[in-house]
């Protein structure tokens, strides 16, 4: 590999008409944990969790900018007490963070989905909605897009959550660290479901999250290259212009600025810039941010 960011595979040919790279489960990742909770269906994916373990896989490489994408079906039927997450992270005491968890529920309640973003270490930062169709009767993409201007969470291509680079108004922004890609299945029943009052029941496990349509296209980060150097190198310069650095995806579109209103004034359950008991005084953020 050649020093310093790469984009993947055939992307680089593409990449000024925003076709996508897409690979098998095992070319961009790797299970990082019990790994007999694993099943391989072709190119589907199965986690498991039971009564003696959840589960968890990492991507090969770290990225600095781009998009991740992966289509899951949650754990059908009662799967409450369970958490299952997809979600973009650093290392270190430090780090950032860009996290969808979803929590179960009891058979026929909705899934309700947790988004969160850390920056240097300071998470709690939690919204959370309800989604428009059942996530358990059939495969859905989940999305991250991450650049120089903005944190952008998707659902099937919808706007769920931006978080937008304040650095102007002297907020942090997530932009120097490289990010692997994760996810993993657990049990959280001390808080999952109705916050912890509704406990896992084992008797309808096996808990499975499937998952398929692994995309990843992102300036990867070798580790072997310092982290000054991965910045230069993934931040766009001259004619080396990566497609998630264009103008069009600096901001949302007036469609996409829609959607995601309507995420909110419908499904949306809960917003920390909201909850005064947390946060007496609205964080910073809040007061600027405009999605």
């Amino acid at each position: 590999m050649s020093k310093g960011c790469l984009i993947l595979g055939l992307f680089v040919a593409f990449a000024m008409v925003g076709l996508v790279s897409s690979a098998r489960f095992n070319e961009l990742f790797q299970p990082s944990w019990a790994f007999d909770h694993f099943t391989y269906e072709g190119e589907l994916l199965k986690m498991k969790l039971d009564n003696s373990s959840g589960a968890g896989f990492s991507s090969k490489s770290k990225y600095m900018f781009g998009k991740v994408t992966v289509q899951i079906k949650l754990v059908e039927g009662d799967s409450a007490g369970t958490v299952t997450a997809f979600y973009m992270s650093s290392e270190g005491p430090y780090h950032n963070e860009f996290d969808f968890e979803f929590l179960g529920n009891t058979t026929g309640e909705p899934y309700i989905v947790q988004t969160n973003v850390y920056v240097n270490g300071v998470g709690n930062r939690e919204q959370r909605l309800n989604l428009w169709f059942d996530p358990t009767t059939d495969f859905h993409s989940y999305s991250i897009l991450w650049n120089h201007r903005q944190v952008v969470f998707l659902v099937d291509e919808t706007p769920v959550r931006v978080h937008s680079n304040l650095e102007h108004k002297g907020i942090p922004y997530p932009k120097d660290q490289a990010m692997g890609v994760y996810s993993s299945i657990w049990n959280a029943d001390d808080w999952a479901t109705q916050g912890g009052r509704v406990k896992t029941d084992w008797s309808h496990a096996p808990f499975i999250a499937s998952y398929k349509g692994f995309e990843i296209n992102g300036c990867e980060c070798p580790d072997a290259v310092a982290a000054v150097d991965n910045m230069k190198r993934c931040s766009s310069g001259g004619d080396k212009r990566y497609w998630w650095d264009e103008p069009t995806v600096s901001e949302l579109s007036f469609h996409q600025s829609h959607q995601l209103l309507w995420v909110k004034a419908n499904h949306m359950i809960y917003d920390y810039c909201s909850d005064t008991a947390r946060f007496p005084a609205t964080p910073v953020e809040c007061l600027h941010h405009h999605h």
